[in-house]
C-alpha cells in the first residue's frame, strides 16, 4: 500500500484542534505521522495534546515553544504573552512529558523527508521563514527533496528551481522533480492566517501529491478550555479570529 503522510505541528495544547485533524487525518487513509513540533503553549491541555502525539509513534522535532516550557530557561525573548503561558505550562506539564519534550530533536530524517520547526539554517535559533529570501537560507542547508517546517502557523510552499526560490500558495498540487519544496503546514491548534480552521497537509511520497486540509473544529469548546484554566482572555479570543 502506497504511504500517505499527515503532517502536522503548532498543535499548541489545542486538544480540540488536535482530535479534529487526527480524525480527518484517519479518514483521508493517512498511514503514518509527522509532527514538526511546538506541541504545547498558548493553549490549555499541553498533557492531553502531548499524550496524543506521542500514543502515534511519530517522528516529532523540537518546537520553541516545546523546549522552553521543557527547559527552565530565561524568557526574555518572549513576548509577555507567550511567556505566562510557558510558566504556566511548566507547572501543568507531567515530568515524563517534560522528558519527552527534552529529548526532541531540532532536526530529522525520515524516509527522505527532512522536518524541522523553524529553520535549518540554525535551527535552534527559531529563525522565521516569511519570504522567499527567508526560505532560500534553508535550501542551502537542505538535502532531501521535501522538507516539513511550521513555527509561522501560516502554511505556504516554498519552492527551488535553478538556485532561485519562490513560493505559492496552499493547495492540492504534484510536487515537480529537479526543484526542492520547502512546506510549511500551517498551524493545527492557532492558525494565523485569518482563517480560524485548523491547518495540516497529506503527503504521498510515491505520487509526489501534496494536499493541504482546513478542517473547522469546535473552537468554542477550545475558548471554553483556555478561561476555565485562567490563561489570559486574548488567547481565547484569538481562536475566532485565526490570528
Amino acid at each position: 500500500m502506497d504511504k500517505k503522510i499527515a503532517v502536522l505541528g503548532d498543535i499548541h495544547a489545542n486538544l480540540d484542534a488536535l482530535e479534529t485533524v487526527l480524525a480527518d487525518a484517519r479518514a483521508q487513509g493517512a498511514t503514518d505521522y509527522i509532527c514538526v513540533g511546538d506541541v504545547v503553549g498558548y493553549n490549555a491541555c499541553p498533557n492531553e495534546c502531548c499524550d496524543r502525539i506521542r500514543a502515534l509513534g511519530c517522528v516529532t522535532v523540537q518546537g520553541n515553544h516545546d523546549h522552553y516550557c521543557a527547559f527552565d530557561e530565561s524568557l526574555d525573548d518572549f513576548t509577555p504573552l507567550a511567556a505566562t503561558v510557558v510558566d504556566w505550562t511548566r507547572r501543568q506539564l507531567s515530568s515524563e512529558n517534560a522528558d519527552w519534550l527534552r529529548s526532541l530533536p531540532y532536526t530529522a530524517l525520515v524516509k527522505g523527508i527532512t522536518v524541522v520547526h523553524a529553520t535549518l539554517d540554525m535551527p535552534e535559533h527559531w529563525g522565521y521563514a516569511f519570504e522567499d529570501f527567508d526560505a532560500q537560507s534553508s535550501f542551502s542547508y537542505q538535502n532531501t527533496f521535501v522538507c516539513f517546517h511550521g513555527h509561522t502557523h501560516v502554511p505556504v510552499v516554498f519552492r527551488l528551481h535553478n538556485g532561485e526560490a519562490d513560493h505559492v500558495r496552499p493547495e492540492s498540487i504534484r510536487l515537480e522533480p529537479g526543484r526542492k519544496y520547502f512546506i510549511n503546514v500551517g498551524s493545527v491548534g492557532q492558525p494565523r492566517d485569518s482563517i480560524p480552521d485548523a491547518s495540516y497537509c497529506l503527503y504521498s511520497p510515491a505520487t509526489r501529491e501534496l494536499v493541504f486540509r482546513r478542517i473547522p473544529y469546535d473552537v468554542a469548546a477550545a475558548q471554553r478550555r483556555v478561561l476555565d484554566a485562567g490563561l489570559p482572555e486574548h488567547l481565547a479570543l484569538r481562536l475566532a479570529k485565526g490570528r
